[in-house]
């Protein structure tokens, strides 16, 4: 991969890192229920609201370890290789998903 798109894809991963903390901080920040809570309902709807909300700061950190992993890559001059195969990892594949560690063909076999 030339430096110019490997550049590009830098880019992008940067603000999108960026977009995923701003949601992470969000998802993090501790909902204020309140203290009246007065029925059971109440209680098993706030406990199901903050489950939700942990396991979608799971799922952003994981987005924003993907995103450093092939930040990581670009720098070290090994981005855009597949991590099982060994091979270029397409464009078609970065274009959607530039923090992809698969090639198409690794994606389709598990």
């Amino acid at each position: 991969m030339n430096s110019e798109k490997a550049n590009e894809y830098k880019t992008r991963l940067e603000k999108e890192r960026a977009e995923l903390i701003k949601e992470l901080l969000k998802e993090e920040t501790p909902e204020d229920f309140g203290s009246d809570v007065d029925h059971g309902d109440e209680e098993a709807n706030e406990a199901e609201s903050f489950g939700y909300r942990m396991a979608e700061a799971r799922t952003l950190k994981d987005r924003i370890n993907d995103i450093d992993a092939a930040l990581n890559k670009i720098l070290e001059g090994k981005y855009g290789i597949c991590e099982k195969c060994g091979m270029e990892i397409g464009a078609a594949v970065l274009d959607v998903i530039p923090e992809s560690r698969l090639c198409q063909n690794c994606k389709k076999t598990g």
